[in-house]
């Protein structure tokens, strides 16, 4: 992708993306984003920009949301020095830690600005979909924060491998509805909330969960998670007294991967984002949209996604339930197109040894979306010996213990046992 520009249209995008003027009036990231949506929707897709206008960077709304970070969701979150990994690896190996965020993982940031937002706008009911479930728990317990009934749409594949999550979700009050159509995962969770929006678009607010979609949902997931970058930059100045080499997040919508690059694309920090490898290479095998896709429309935007010759949007496959999306985030799309971020794959394997890993070395049990992101980076760090990174370490595991106990641990000495 990265010939679709010449280098001076690739800096000129790049230059606009810096100095905040990404995405454009039209909801464009260069050829990427806009809306395509049916006509039913329309409307519920311009009250909401209209209220993002209106709300989202305005002196009130802001000091609400930060209050609620601050005192409710936990921020900042920690920079952890990850000493053992650092003396393994040969780099100086740095964490950040949104696993220590409310309900366990980045998605509390987008999802208590959605609610907050959701109420301003005189919402009387919330729907959000999920993944992972990690979404749909912070959905949920940003409802309740601000007092308002929250539905949870969840193919019922992911049902079944994220039952922690689903009764999570159920104990924080919301009603998680199952989806049976199209491949039963997030896409077709995605699908089922579209669906129920038309039929109510002033009553019903949607919290999309990661940085997808028709405009403006894209920019309002950067603008929410943008905090993760923000806190990291100033941390890692405060700890070491410099950027790091390369920064590490795993992909799948991008949600985390644009909130921790965001702030760091105007330096001269190499960012690396890490999708899912799965199984092989095929068609149906992976979710690297990037690595492999095409582009196209998905969901209300023109962005990558995965189809096939004829246009039909593929099935993936990945062993982490939040990292099996046909397609991807339109800026992140971009960002891969200009060459400014680097977008590799880890396969189903790698996950799982760097995941077991980074339990045994630092006392982490990490996500299995995020273990993606460790297993591209331990090979970087092979070829870069004495640099320092960053890996966003975006959720934590517990979600995931329904399908990790069908991979049994390794056996492994340890110094000193």
């Amino acid at each position: 992708m990265s010939s679709m520009f010449d280098a001076q249209e690739a800096q000129s995008l790049l230059a606009a993306a810096v100095r905040g003027e990404m995405p454009d009036e039209r909801g464009r990231f260069g050829p990427f984003g806009g809306r395509y949506i049916p006509e039913t929707l329309v409307p519920a897709f311009e009250r909401l920009e209209e209220g993002i206008r209106e709300h989202l960077h305005a002196e009130d709304f802001q000091a609400e949301y930060k209050k609620q970070l601050r005192e409710w969701v936990g921020r900042p979150t920690a920079m952890t020095y990850a000493a053992q990994l650092s003396e393994r690896w040969g780099v100086d190996v740095w964490l950040k830690r949104e696993d220590l965020a409310h309900t366990g993982a980045h998605k509390i940031n987008n999802a208590i600005g959605q609610a907050l937002l959701a109420k301003r706008l005189g919402a009387k009911r919330v729907i959000a979909e999920t993944g992972a479930g990690q979404h749909g728990v912070a959905s949920a317990a940003a409802c309740a924060r601000v007092g308002l009934p929250c539905s949870v749409y969840m193919g019922a594949v992911d049902i079944v491998r994220q039952a922690p999550n689903v009764d999570r979700m159920r104990r924080l009050g919301a009603e998680v509805v199952s989806v049976e159509s199209g491949d039963k995962t997030l896409r077709a969770a995605i699908d089922e909330a579209l669906r129920v929006w038309v039929s109510d678009p002033d009553g019903i607010y949607y919290i999309l969960g990661s940085a997808v979609g028709a405009h403006p949902y894209p920019y309002l997931v950067r603008e929410l998670q943008k905090v993760i970058g923000e806190e990291s930059r100033e941390q890692m100045l405060e700890r070491t007294g410099k950027l790091p080499d390369a920064v590490f997040a795993c992909v799948g919508g991008g949600s985390n991967a644009i909130g921790l690059f965001y702030p760091f694309i105007g330096d001269d920090v190499e960012l690396i984002g890490v999708e899912a490898g799965g199984t092989g290479s095929g068609l149906g095998q992976n979710a690297a949209t990037l690595a492999t896709g095409t582009p196209g429309v998905l969901q209300g935007t023109y962005t990558i996604i995965l189809q096939d010759n004829d246009g039909q949007v593929q099935e993936t496959h990945s062993i982490s339930a939040g990292l099996d999306y046909s397609g991807v985030g339109p800026e992140h799309a971009l960002l891969q197109a200009t060459g400014r971020v680097k977008y590799i794959s880890a396969q189903d394997d790698e996950a799982l040894d760097a995941l077991e890993e980074l339990c045994e070395t630092e006392g982490i049990l990490t996500a299995l979306e995020t273990s993606h992101a460790f297993a591209a980076a331990r090979d970087w760090a092979k070829e870069n010996p004495g640099k320092t990174i960053l890996i966003g370490n975006s959720g934590r595991g517990d979600k995931d213990m329904p399908t990790l106990t069908k991979y049994p641990a390794k056996v492994r000495t340890v110094a000193g046992g």
